[in-house]
C-alpha cells in the first residue's frame, strides 16, 4: 500500500497542467454533488431525529463525492496531500508538488462554486418550502463562526480520515473494495462535523448566494430574515473558514497520514537509495 502510494503521488505530480486541471475540476463538481445529497437529506431532521442520526445519514450520502472521486477517477486536492510521500521519498520535486497543490486545489474551486451557482439557479434551495435553502443557509453561517484555531483542527482531523480513506482504497481488488473503504472514514468526518476545505467551497457559496440573492418570498416561506445571516460574507469565508480549513487539511493529510506511513513503511528503502 505504501508503495502504491509513492507511485501513484510520482503519476500525479507528473501529469500534465491541462489533464490535471479538468481532473480537478471534475473532483469539485463530484464533493460538490455529495455536499448537495447530504444537505437535502439533512433538512428536517433537525428536532425530529436525535443530532448524531441526522449527522450520520448526512456523512452516509456525502460518500458519494469521494466514491465518485475515486472511482470514476479525479484530483481531489486533499486527498493528494498524500503526494508528499512521493516527495519524502526522493520521486517528486518540492515544485512539483506544488505545483500539483496549486493547480488542482484551483480546479476543485473552480467548479466547486460553479456547481454552486447552478444548484442556486436551478431554485433547489427553495424545496420543501424553502427548508433545504434554511439547511443550506444554516450550515453556511456555521461553518464562518468557527475560531481560527478551531478551524485548524477541524480541518487536521478532517483530511486524516478521508486521507486514511484514500490509503484503504490501496489495499482494493474490486470497485466494491473500493467502495466500502471510503464509507465508513468520511461518513465519520461529516458526523462529527470536521471541515473539509473543498466541500466547504460548495456548502459556504451556496448559502452566499442564497442569503444575497434570494427573493423575499423566501424569506416568508421560511419565516427569517437575510439580516439574520449578516456574519456570512464572502470575506469570512475566505479568511475565517478556507483559510485555516486549508491549513488544517494539509497537515492532517500530509504530515499526520501521508508523513507518519512514508516514515513507517518507506524511510528505510530512502536511506539505502
Amino acid at each position: 500500500m505504501a508503495r502504491r502510494a509513492e507511485e501513484i503521488g510520482a503519476s500525479k505530480a507528473g501529469m500534465d497542467a491541462v489533464t490535471t486541471f479538468v481532473l480537478a475540476l471534475l473532483a469539485g463538481a463530484f464533493i460538490a454533488l455529495g455536499a448537495v445529497f447530504a444537505t437535502t437529506v439533512m433538512t428536517g431532521g433537525a428536532g425530529v431525529l436525535p443530532y448524531g442520526v441526522v449527522r450520520l445519514l448526512g456523512g452516509l450520502v456525502f460518500c458519494l463525492g469521494l466514491i465518485l472521486v475515486v472511482v470514476g477517477g479525479a484530483e481531489l486536492f486533499t486527498g493528494n496531500a498524500l503526494i508528499v510521500m512521493a516527495w519524502a521519498g526522493g520521486r517528486v520535486t518540492l515544485a512539483r508538488l506544488l505545483r500539483n497543490w496549486g493547480i488542482v486545489f484551483a480546479g476543485n474551486a473552480a467548479r466547486a462554486l460553479g456547481t454552486a451557482a447552478l444548484v442556486y439557479v436551478s431554485n433547489q434551495h427553495a424545496f420543501g418550502g424553502g427548508a433545504v435553502g434554511s439547511t443550506a443557509l444554516g450550515i453556511a453561517h456555521a461553518k464562518v463562526g468557527l475560531g481560527f484555531t478551531q478551524a485548524v483542527a477541524l480541518g487536521m482531523l478532517c483530511n486524516a480520515l478521508v486521507c486514511l480513506a484514500v490509503w484503504l482504497t490501496f489495499s482494493a481488488r474490486s470497485t466494491a473494495d473500493r467502495i466500502l473503504a471510503v464509507i465508513f472514514p468520511i461518513a465519520a468526518f461529516v458526523a462529527a462535523g470536521f471541515e473539509h476545505s473543498v466541500a466547504n467551497m460548495y456548502f459556504v457559496p451556496i448559502g452566499l448566494l442564497i442569503k444575497d440573492l434570494a427573493p423575499p418570498e423566501f424569506w416568508t416561506a421560511i419565516a427569517q430574515a437575510r439580516e439574520q445571516y449578516g456574519a456570512l460574507t464572502w470575506s469570512a469565508f475566505l479568511f475565517r473558514n478556507l483559510l485555516p480549513v486549508t491549513v488544517g487539511n494539509m497537515i492532517g493529510g500530509g504530515v499526520m497520514v501521508g508523513g507518519v506511513y512514508w516514515f513507517v513503511y518507506l524511510r528505510t528503502r530512502a536511506a539505502r537509495s
